[in-house]
């Protein structure tokens, strides 16, 4: 289901909690908004849609990455960027990492531990940030 854009600070500012196997509606929540979002946006968390759960969603060209209970264990390549965010108007300066490696449960409930790099590295990485109540 196609969900509203939380724009609210203080709630966007609290920390998500754990995701659980019983949190599978709100990754295809997560996938139905950021596809009628996709002229803007090219990944989400799932407090952007008012559910502080640990889960994001990432393009990767010619699909999306869920990630359930992500976390960002090594990094390397620190860089200067500007991003915007459905949630916030206009873009921000930021610091990224060209080269990220995170740990993830993935949608068929396996965890993965996977390397991503360029942009699709600074999209999982601002996704992240969201989880943690972290906004550019």
């Amino acid at each position: 289901m196609i969900k509203q854009i939380i724009r609210d600070p203080i709630f966007l500012g609290i920390k998500s909690e754990e995701a659980t196997k019983a949190d599978m509606d709100v990754a295809n929540d997560l996938k139905d908004t950021l596809m009628a979002n996709r002229e803007r946006c090219v990944g989400m968390a799932a407090n952007m849609i008012g559910i502080r759960k640990r889960i994001i969603i990432a393009n990767a060209g010619m699909e999306n990455i869920v990630m359930f209970n992500p976390v960002i264990v090594k990094k390397e390549g620190l860089f200067e960027t500007e991003e915007g965010c459905l949630s916030l108007d206009g873009v921000r300066k930021t610091t990224r990492y060209q080269t990220i490696e995170v740990e993830f449960t993935d949608m068929s409930w396996k965890r993965r531990k996977q390397k991503y790099s360029g942009f699709l590295a600074q999209i999982i990485q601002h996704e992240c940030d969201h989880l943690e109540g972290i906004m550019i």
